[in-house]
């Protein structure tokens, strides 16, 4: 891989890591619902689910499930479904640690689940194929490069927004901030789960341009 190439690798996943998404929205709702301890296992799921799911897409599943209509609108749907299901039990947690009992306490099977039913992180993954890996006659060298390239931002952009959940924990404990909180975190989660069917509507064959 080239130094262009790999600048070029390095400021998408920048970009793509540490904007708010599904995964840095839950970091931090869990971490300032439950403690950083707490969040440390979706923050190390991410990561890992992320990554199994980058070797399917480079082995060609990637490209099975966006093809087949039937698969991509189920892992579409899935995603979307959960991810509005989590926003609507975060939206009424109004004190520390009644997240859980709402089962906002997502741990690592489950998070390690939510990559391969965020039709975001398959994109992302088939981008980085289509662009970096496939067709490449060093492609198994460029694959071992951007694995643990992605795990690092994964963790890191996570880990990151569930620091910042934490620290905000004791000021959060404070009248209804809480409460307040969690419903930005869940509208922020709902509306990227509404966008990501808004998106994929809008790219259906046949939908309005």
């Amino acid at each position: 891989m080239t130094a262009a190439e790999f600048s070029a690798l390095l400021l998408m996943t920048t970009a793509v890591s540490f904007t708010p998404g599904p995964n840095t929205t839950l970091s931090a709702a869990i971490a300032a619902n439950r403690g950083l301890a707490r969040a440390m296992r979706f923050v190390l799921a991410v990561p890992v689910g992320w990554s199994l799911l980058f070797v399917l897409c480079a082995v060609g599943v990637g490209s099975l499930v966006m093809a087949v209509p039937l698969l991509r609108w189920g892992v579409l749907l899935l995603g979307v479904g959960y991810m509005l299901w989590l926003a609507w039990r975060l939206a009424g947690s109004a004190a520390l640690g009644q997240a859980d009992a709402r089962q906002l306490d997502v741990g690592f099977v489950a998070g390690m689940g939510l990559q391969f039913v965020n039709i975001k992180a398959w994109m992302l993954a088939l981008s980085i194929v289509a662009g970096w890996i496939a067709g490449r006659p060093d492609w198994l060298a460029r694959s071992l490069l951007v694995i643990p390239l992605m795990i690092f931002f994964a963790f890191a952009s996570n880990f990151l927004y569930a620091l910042i959940g934490s620290l905000l924990r004791r000021w959060l404990a404070r009248g209804r901030r809480l409460l307040v909180f969690n419903r930005l975190m869940a509208a922020a989660l709902a509306a990227t789960a509404l966008w990501m069917l808004w998106h994929a509507v809008r790219g259906a064959p046949g939908a309005a341009a």
